[in-house]
């Protein structure tokens, strides 16, 4: 599966996508026929929960070893169910982290196209969506040149995740709201998203 990832990012590093392309389209089909679907399996939703927890939401933004190792094992196991909503989490990670490594800009349609292709994969699994997942495709809309789509998805899910502080970065960003600033300065001044965007 590693090697099918890599593929299509090899192919995305020399295409642009005006539309789902045919090597997009097989790789998407390739991993759900390689993985076993059990909607009643919730390991993977509640990796993608604690990778949001750990690296997105806490201070220090650092996934701890036990997570490390649980992401670890469930990935090496081939019994493992659901694999195919990690392997697409993994493709849109290592995208990202491949093109800032090398000093590029992601491909912004691939970004949007395999975020809402997660989103609606994990819909049909568990029918609801972990918050890393929305929080990905804010970013991905706002990348890709959406950002009246990025906000009002930023909007919505902070109705249903009133306390994340990414979401409330992201907000204050697009809208400069003096009451979302003092609460990330009062309360949150040593998260690192506050810190890296300079919010004082």
């Amino acid at each position: 599966m590693k090697k099918n990832i890599f593929i299509l990012l090899i192919f995305l590093s020399t295409n642009s996508f005006a539309q789902k392309s045919d090597e997009y389209l097989n790789f998407i089909k390739d991993l759900k026929i390689e993985t076993q679907v059990d909607k009643s399996d919730k390991t993977v939703y509640d990796l993608l929960n604690n990778f949001y927890e750990e690296t997105l939401q806490s201070e220090a933004g650092e996934m701890k070893p036990e997570t490390i190792s649980k992401i670890q094992s469930y990935y090496s196991n081939n019994s493992s169910k659901n694999k195919h909503i990690f392997n697409m989490f993994f493709a849109y990670q290592n995208h990202i982290t491949e093109t800032a490594a090398a000093g590029k800009q992601p491909n912004s349609k691939f970004q949007v196209d395999l975020i809402c292709d997660l989103e609606e994969e994990i819909k049909n699994v568990y029918g609801n969506v972990p918050i890393i997942i929305l929080i990905y495709k804010a970013e991905a809309l706002n990348s890709n040149g959406q950002s009246i789509e990025s906000a009002e998805l930023i909007n919505k899910s902070l109705i249903t995740f009133p306390t994340s502080i990414p979401l409330k970065v992201y907000k204050y960003l697009d809208s400069k709201d003096e009451k979302i600033k003092l609460d990330l300065v009062e309360n949150h001044s040593n998260h690192w998203m506050v810190q890296q965007f300079q919010i004082k």
